[in-house]
């Protein structure tokens, strides 16, 4: 987006910006937006592919909410996420090597890219122990590998195409899942889904396997209700919550104990959340900060 002329409400803007990029990207959010977009060499996607305009979007926020709360119905998946990922004590860590990877392999070089992914498998081969049921698991199992992957692009797109400043058609949907595979074959995952309708296929084979733990419900405490976030920004954030379980399948809701109210989640919520994505997106366009938060 191009940089507006500077005006009254700069200060808010850039204080907004300010506190939304140093937790989503650490206190030098600059230094990483010149790291991932301005390192020179050939990146996997080119810039009219749909995952740059998908992972750039403000919607992003709401979708990585979906996503976790979504992954956590995985027994074995949230097994690991408790054990072994520091969600509780270090959440803005997670949040930042999270977005970082989402970041370097869909808008930085290749080599970059490249390293993210060795070091995530890295990390992967020394996640692995035993659930509260007693079931052996490890991070790097494809099968676990495959539900994070899936659950992550469905609720991208699903908060894309209800948040995003620019839906994708039916085509970019499709592209976008393929462009997702990408990466997700290179991090281990195996036979990836590549269109919308294998995406939600491959989703529909997981929830056999799936089910609402103490784990995965006290995650969603966590997320939702004590959340590590500034009592100033309580407001914004419960609207960013909602707009994030009203995008979860109806399914979902009993196993995590979440409300399931669809005539206030289509027109309360919707209208709450369009609107605290587009305050999100006018914030991090600001032309003080050089526009950090979005795609150039």
């Amino acid at each position: 987006m191009a940089a507006t002329t500077a005006g009254p409400l700069d200060p808010l803007r850039d204080g907004l910006a300010k506190l939304i990029m140093t937790k989503v990207a650490g206190p030098d959010p600059r230094a990483e937006r010149n790291r991932v977009h301005n390192t020179p060499g050939p990146r996997w996607f080119a810039p009219d592919r749909p995952i740059r305009r998908v992972h750039g979007d403000a919607s992003m926020f709401a979708g990585g909410l979906r996503a976790l709360l979504l992954q956590s119905l995985h027994p074995l998946a949230m097994a690991a996420v408790s054990a072994h990922s520091g969600y509780r004590g270090d959440p803005w860590g997670r949040l930042r090597r999270t977005s970082y990877f989402l970041a370097i392999t869909t808008y930085g070089a290749i080599p970059d890219a490249e390293e993210a992914i060795a070091r995530v498998k890295s990390v992967h081969e020394r996640v692995r122990g035993t659930s509260p049921d007693g079931v052996k698991y490890r991070a790097s199992d494809p099968h676990l590998l495959k539900w994070v992957h899936v659950a992550e692009v469905d609720s991208f797109l699903a908060a894309h195409q209800q948040y995003g400043v620019e839906p994708l058609n039916a085509e970019e949907q499709d592209l976008y899942v393929a462009d997702a595979a990408l990466v997700a074959g290179r991090l281990g995952v195996i036979d990836p889904p590549t269109t919308v309708a294998e995406l939600q296929q491959t989703l529909t084979e997981y929830q056999p396997e799936l089910r609402g733990t103490t784990e995965a419900r006290q995650a969603a405490r966590f997320m939702l209700v004590h959340p590590p976030v500034p009592w100033a920004a309580r407001p914004a954030y419960g609207v960013l919550t909602a707009a994030a379980v009203g995008l979860l399948p109806w399914w979902t809701r009993l196993p995590l104990r979440l409300p399931y109210l669809p005539l206030a989640e289509r027109t309360v919520v919707r209208a709450a959340g369009n609107g605290l994505t587009r305050t999100i997106r006018w914030a991090l366009t600001s032309p003080t900060l050089g526009e950090i938060g979005a795609e150039s």
